[in-house]
């Protein structure tokens, strides 16, 4: 065999092994985190498709019934309480899971449009599976602390025909506070006099690369940038309760939750 044919059938000398590993790594390291971001902006994508099937069902029950789904509410039948959610209706006691809540039968795939795709966490109650999302409890959906009999004692939200900025006015939204997720969402300024720790737990997660996904009253679905702490903001609250800026507020008023 003569020198050039030695020459051609050489391998890889351990200078252009170390060079050929090197130039491997910096593409990964270009490549990998465009695909990681790929992925969130799916994820992302598939929020908001969520969430827009979601506003689409509670517009279905408002046309049907005038009201809005109701948030909370509880009732006892044959000595049990239940809890009857805009999502699940659980027994009070055990948390157990007894039925669909209000939204299922207006919401195709349910399992999968009450899932946020980028929330892996937990819920208030470790019985319920699907997680991430919020609503408007504090202008829209109905509440009661307990009814017995009837929806005498039901605090009902602004009746969607008296909703003057359904553009403007959240409906859903990615829930989180520094405990997980909660599925009221809560304006900083709510009507409803609840204690501010209360309020605090019922923000929005700004997970979505940084933003939180939105469904407004009239449908549209946007994407939220910039967390706002509220007006009544202690550090406390900012840093026991809310998590901020992780999780925030739409607004640092209630415009972005008041519809009237």
């Amino acid at each position: 065999m003569n020198n050039a044919n030695r020459q051609s059938s050489r391998g890889f000398t351990l200078v252009e092994l170390l060079v050929s590993i090197g130039i491997l790594s910096l593409l990964l390291g270009i490549l990998l985190p465009a695909l990681s971001g790929v992925k969130a902006a799916s994820r992302s994508m598939e929020c908001q498709s969520n969430l827009r099937q979601m506003g689409f069902a509670a517009q279905r029950y408002a046309a049907i019934w005038d009201i809005w789904p109701p948030a909370l509410r509880y009732e006892v039948r044959d000595s049990t309480a239940y809890t009857i959610a805009w999502d699940y209706v659980t027994e009070t006691i055990s948390g157990d899971i007894v039925s669909p809540g209000t939204l299922w039968q207006f919401t195709d795939n349910p399992t999968r449009a009450m899932q946020d795709p980028a929330y892996y966490g937990s819920t208030d109650n470790p019985n319920e599976p699907y997680t991430g999302y919020n609503y408007n409890t504090s202008y829209l959906g109905a509440e009661a602390m307990w009814v017995a009999d009837g929806w005498e004692s039901v605090r009902f939200g602004v009746p969607p025909h008296a909703c003057q900025r359904s553009s403007q006015c959240a409906i859903f939204g990615c829930g989180g506070y520094a405990g997980g997720t909660n599925k009221f969402m809560r304006a900083p300024l709510s009507p409803n006099s609840w204690p501010l720790n209360l309020i605090y737990a019922g923000a929005q997660a700004f997970r979505h690369q940084g933003c939180t996904n939105v469904v407004y009253i009239d449908g549209h679905v946007g994407s939220v940038s910039q967390p706002k702490k509220g007006e009544r903001a202690t550090e406390e609250l900012l840093n026991q309760f809310l998590d901020y800026p992780d999780n925030g507020f739409l607004s640092d008023d209630d415009s972005a939750y008041d519809p009237g």
